[in-house]
């Protein structure tokens, strides 16, 4: 244990996700020997996070104005949209340069042991843009919805409940993406679950 602030800044450090007490320490002791001006830059941009960041009023991406730079582009189709749980989620499905859509991101997924119910996520929002009543009332009609929630116990119990509501909206096609192994692997390592969604997922060559 350190003493007065030192211990407090470690303290806050360890609360951020993935920051363990050691890795806590490394950068409270990182900033103590950094320049003023490299710690001033730093409380700038929280600061500034934390002032001027908001969530876009269609897809609740994190975005500098009232809608994200996905919402505001003509060339995105906005036929078809992607649910994910965060918005780093986005940036993962735009690295695949596959998915011209938009987005819609949930702020988590359903986790009842955790607290986070269906009312803790922006399901609401989801179903006033596909019944035409959200923000982005008078753009063209949603066809078809992705599901990208994470492929885990919370991820696909969301995934579930959402297609349950979803199926209520007439024409609309729900999917969600195939599951199945990773470049370069080899088939004796993946675990029963993945080479099962694998095979069930398989196309026609």
């Amino acid at each position: 244990m350190f003493e007065g602030p030192v211990q407090d800044l470690i303290d806050e450090l360890g609360r951020l996700p993935g920051v363990g007490p050691k890795s806590a320490q490394r950068i409270a002791f990182h900033l103590l020997a950094a320049d003023p001006a490299d710690v001033s830059r730093l409380q700038e941009v929280l600061q500034r996070v934390k002032q001027g960041v908001r969530f876009c009023e269609v897809c609740s991406n994190v975005s500098e104005n009232e809608r994200c730079r996905f919402c505001t582009d003509a060339r995105r189709d906005p036929t078809v949209v992607c649910v994910v749980e965060e918005p780093k989620d986005v940036l993962a499905v735009e690295r695949t340069r596959e998915f011209k859509g938009r987005y819609h991101v949930l702020g988590g997924a359903l986790d009842p042991l955790g607290g986070i119910g269906p009312d803790s996520l922006k399901i609401r929002e989801l179903l006033a843009r596909l019944g035409g009543t959200g923000p982005a009332s008078d753009e063209t009609e949603i066809a078809e919805v992705i599901i990208a929630t994470d492929p885990n116990t919370e991820g696909e119990a969301t995934a579930t409940y959402l297609v349950r509501l979803l199926r209520d909206f007439p024409g609309l096609t729900v999917s969600r993406p195939a599951a199945g192994l990773p470049m370069g692997g080899d088939l004796e390592f993946a675990d029963e679950l993945t080479l099962g969604r694998a095979l069930s997922g398989r196309r026609a060559l």
